[in-house]
Parts: C-alpha cells; structure tokens; sequence
C-alpha cells in the first residue's frame, strides 16, 4: 500500500526519471556538453600527474609534485579512480589498472590503517570495480560476479578490518593494524560515522561470496548505535565502544555523524530492508525537531537538543541528497539553496561556516576540494532538472580551475579568503568530485540507466540481471550495482523467479527491444552460444510447465512483502 510505494520510491525515482536533458539547461544557454568535456580534462590533469609524480604512493603532492603515504600505501588514489575511469569511457586505461592492481597491493603489511577509510575507499572502490569489470570489457572468470580476483582483494582487505570489531559492544575500533589487528592500548573512543558506515561495502561483500560475517558485524554495529541513542532520538559525535558511553555529545548530520544516517538509507534501497529505513525515518524527525532552523541544520545536545553550535559544516552538503532519495525534494532544495549561497560567497565550502555571523569559522576556512554540495546537486537534478543545479556544477568547475589547479595537478585549499594552497590532493577528488560533476553533466551515461537496458548473465547458481541502473554510491562514490547481491545466491528457485518475471514482462512490452548478452564459454563460438540462448528457453518453459512455489510477483529472498519495478513498472505481490 502507501507504505510500500513510500519505501521503494527512493529507488523507482533513480531507475525510472527520464526527463528531457535539454529543458533547463538550454533556456539558460549553459553548454553541458562543454562543460563535461572540462571536466573530464580536470580528471586526466589530475590522474595523469598522480601516475608520472606520486605512484605507487597513496596520494599527489601537487606543489612538489611528488607522492605521500596517507592512508595505509594502498596506491589509494587509483583504487579511488578505478570506476571514474570507467564512467568516463576509458576501459583500456581501466583493463590496465585492474592488472597493475592485482599485482602491486598488498595487505598483509605492518601498517595503522583507519577501518572506516580503509572499508570506503579500498573494500568499496575494488568492489565497485569487481562489478563493472565485464561492462569495461575486462575478461572475467568462470564463477563472475561470484568470484574474481579483485572480489578477493576486496575480501581480504575486509577481513583485516574484522578484527576491529571485536568489542563487547560490537561497535568497531577506529584504527587496525594490517598485520597485528587491534593494538594494544589503542583507543576505544569511536566517531558515529566510523561505527555505521559499512553496511553497503559489507553486505555486498556477504552476498557475493556467500560468508555472512561482514554483514553480520556491520548490522551489529548500526543496531548498536540504535540502541545508544538518547531519549530524544538522538545519537552523538563519538562514543566508546567498549562502555557505549558517549564521549562527545554533539548531535547533527555533519562530520562524525554524516555517513551512519547515508548508510541506513542506502543500506535500506540496496537490501530492500525495511528495519533500516524506519531508523533512518525515526532520526529524522528528531533530525527537524531538534537540529532544523530555517532550511539550515544545527548542531545539538544529543539529550537536551539545546544548541551547542550554529555551524554549518562542508560535509553536511550530502543531506540535500539523502533527502531526494527518500523523497523529500522540496526540503533539500530549500536546504541545497541555503549551501549553495555559501559556496557563491567564497567560491567553494569552507570547511566551517558561522551561520548567525554569516562567515568562516577561525582555522576552518579551507576547502579540500569535497564533493558534497556537487553530490547533492547530481541527485537533485535528476529528480527536477531544476537548472539552478547545473550552474552550481558550473561554478564548481570554474572555481576549482581558477583556484585550484597548478602545473600538477589540484590542490587543496587551505584558506577560501585569500586562494592559499595546500600540497595535498585527496583521492576523493579523483573518485567523488569528479565523478559526480561529470554524472551532472551527462545525463545519458550508464550509471542513469533506467533499467530499458541491461545484461542477463550467467553465474554456477543461473542466470541474473546486471547493469540495469539503480546504481547505489558508497560514500566514496563508488557505484554497486543492487542486482549483483541476487546473483549468488544458492536458492535456484529465486533465480528462476526473476528470469520467468522479465520475460512475462517483456512478452507483454513488444515494442520494447533488448539483447541477453551472454558470455559464450571459452572455446566455443557463435553456434555455442545460440544454443545456450535455445536450452535457456527451454528450460525456462519447462519452469513454468511446473507450478512454482513461490508466486511470480514476489522474491522470496527479500525479508518482507516483496517487489520488484522494471521500467518504472511495479510488481507487487498477492498478499
């Protein structure tokens, strides 16, 4: 019912908004086409400079043009660029990194990794890129997307971060040692984002290989949270996650914070869960009871909801996004336009602006180049095409070129009043700015797709659909596709299920066309093939010769009413 439509709209919104790319755009004579051209030629200014000055390093020293460890030496920023360069078209720059990386990484290495930009950046950037590796024509093994080198990598960088998660709480140490796990004496003090922010790199993880451990800490870990929040329905900025006592009790939807409330979203759409989304659902009301004041968001006592600080934060500019995927477009304009008034007061986000004053907060008047307000301006736009949306990615583009570019690549900026430079550019840059101006200014890439298109492949447990549409971004922006974590399972019967469903559906639509690709088996050619398509369809009609258990419309894999949307079309079930 109202309920059910209310929860999957986030989703059929993604898969099913097809407006004309046009309307906004040209009746305000902004050039898009230009404008992603621009900005794929900042993304190669970049990569190109972190290949010749800083690999195999973590990350580019742009004013030294030179190379720094910052994150464990993982060569971090071409994990983070492996999906941009697949987005951009580039798939024998990607069949090259996928080899390098195989070869080069390792994890079994005595370093202090932080778990959360360890699980964002590394376990998600290598699955994200496990998935599309046949979309950018990489020849995958057998058993794909069920098994592949670079699942396997994600895999093992995973489980030294598992050790982490041995607490009597179940909520995670902040830090690991690669090598050691846990160090003695390490600290028990936690951030709430670095506790909550596994659950779509986890669970991925769990339904590709079909070990239930990493979804099973990281769901620990957010019902933990859960749990500890105050009375008001509010949680903190850091807690320790042997007591659960809260250390630092700022409540807000910025820094510490910020990616918990994205997880329990997202987690929702990916797994169809509908446990997550009624969390999300209940902070937010406590969310605009407590934190809201005229469009903007505040910062709290988590058990009074007295203002601590009236500060808005960089990376709260990701809210107007988690707002459209629920829903809610007319808040996160109202909240977008309010961040977007910052930005065209300094030409970017500084990391910290005093909201009564109207200006910077001392020491906080950088901005390291962070993706969030463009994030929000991507998702934004394809829900309105709203041209306000474009001309921020406009601004964006030129401010970062005007400020931040130098012989070697970008830098980030350490002061937005007087254009100082920092020698640093992050990997998000390259995997989340980048990649979301560019997803702004090109509305007919893959990542848009609708579902009219799509590949049925064939895995050791039958067939599934991939690279449909619906793509979830981890907060690193590395795009999963919600269709692989149906793709392993080892219950036939929902397999069959999804095949009998699409081909009544496209036995009805005869005016739409689409194209099983199929993997023929090495060794065997056209003919082959043919008659792998010819014995798929037999057995399909020998499925259905036989009454199913399960009804057509439903998935019994999902853990409650089931549905499924193709082409903006829902099947609900008969209960």
């Amino acid at each position: 019912g109202t309920a059910v439509r209310r929860f999957l709209g986030p989703l059929l919104c993604l898969l099913a908004l097809r407006l004309p790319a046009s309307s906004g755009a040209a009746a305000r004579g902004l050039d898009v086409a230009s404008y992603r051209e621009r900005v794929r030629a900042m993304f190669y200014h970049a990569y190109e400079h972190y290949l010749e000055s800083a690999f195999p390093y973590d990350e580019l020293r742009p004013l030294t043009c030179d190379g720094q460890d910052t994150w464990g030496s993982f060569s971090l920023t071409l994990i983070d660029a492996l999906d941009t360069l697949l987005i951009l078209g580039n798939v024998s720059e990607f069949q090259r990194v996928v080899n390098v990386l195989q070869e080069g990484v390792d994890f079994d290495i005595d370093v202090n990794a932080s778990v959360f930009e360890t699980n964002i950046r590394v376990v998600g950037g290598l699955l994200s890129a496990h998935l599309l590796s046949r979309k950018a024509g990489v020849e995958v093994e057998a058993g794909w997307p069920c098994s592949g080198p670079l699942l396997r990598m994600a895999e093992e960088a995973a489980r030294k971060l598992l050790p982490a998660f041995q607490t009597p709480t179940g909520m995670p140490y902040g830090t690991v040692n690669l090598l050691h796990g846990v160090n003695p004496g390490e600290t028990p003090v936690t951030c709430t984002a670095g506790i909550g922010t596994f659950i779509v790199e986890f669970a991925t993880l769990s339904h590709l290989t079909g070990d239930p451990v990493f979804e099973d800490v990281a769901r620990k870990a957010l019902k933990a949270l859960w749990k500890n929040r105050s009375d008001i329905g509010l949680v903190g900025n850091h807690i320790d996650v042997i007591t659960a006592k809260w250390v630092a009790q700022d409540a807000g939807i910025g820094a510490g914070v910020d990616s918990y409330f994205e997880y329990l979203v997202k987690g929702a759409i990916l797994l169809q869960d509908k446990e997550l989304m009624s969390m999300f659902l209940e902070y937010n009301k406590a969310i605009k009871n407590y934190t809201k004041f005229d469009d903007w968001y505040l910062w709290v006592q988590m058990y009074k909801g007295t203002v601590s600080m009236p500060v808005f934060q960089s990376l709260e500019a990701y809210w107007p996004g988690l707002q459209s995927l629920i829903g809610d477009v007319d808040n996160a304009m109202r909240t977008f336009l309010n961040y977007y008034t910052v930005w065209k007061q300094f030409g970017g986000l500084p990391e910290f602006y005093n909201i009564p004053q109207g200006y910077t907060v001392d020491k906080r008047e950088g901005y390291p180049l962070r993706p969030e307000l463009i994030e929000s301006a991507m998702y934004l736009y394809r829900a309105t095409r709203d041209p306000t949306l474009l001309e921020l990615g406009r601004d964006a583009v030129e401010s970062i070129e005007k400020i931040s570019k130098v012989d070697c690549g970008f830098a980030t900026i350490k002061d937005l009043r007087d254009h100082r430079l920092d020698n640093r550019m992050e990997s998000f840059f390259l995997a989340e700015t980048i990649k979301y101006l560019y997803l702004l200014f090109d509305p007919d890439n893959f990542i848009h797709n609708d579902g009219s298109d799509f590949d049925v492949v064939v895995t050791p447990y039958g067939e599934c659909v991939l690279n449909a549409g619906g793509y979830i971004f981890n907060t690193e922006a590395h795009p999963i596709d919600p269709a692989a974590l149906h793709c392993c399972r080892k219950r036939r019967e929902e397999q069959w299920e999804v095949e009998d469903l699409m081909r009544e559906f496209y036995s009805r639509k005869k005016t739409k066309k689409f194209t099983l690709k199929r993997a023929p088996d090495h060794g065997e050619g056209e003919n082959a093939k043919d008659s792998q398509d010819a014995s798929s369809e037999k057995a399909g009609e020998k499925r259905n010769s036989k009454k199913s258990s399960y009804s057509l419309l439903s998935c019994p894999s999902q853990s409650f009413n089931s549905k499924l949307a193709v082409l903006g079309q829902v099947f609900l079930d008969n209960t």
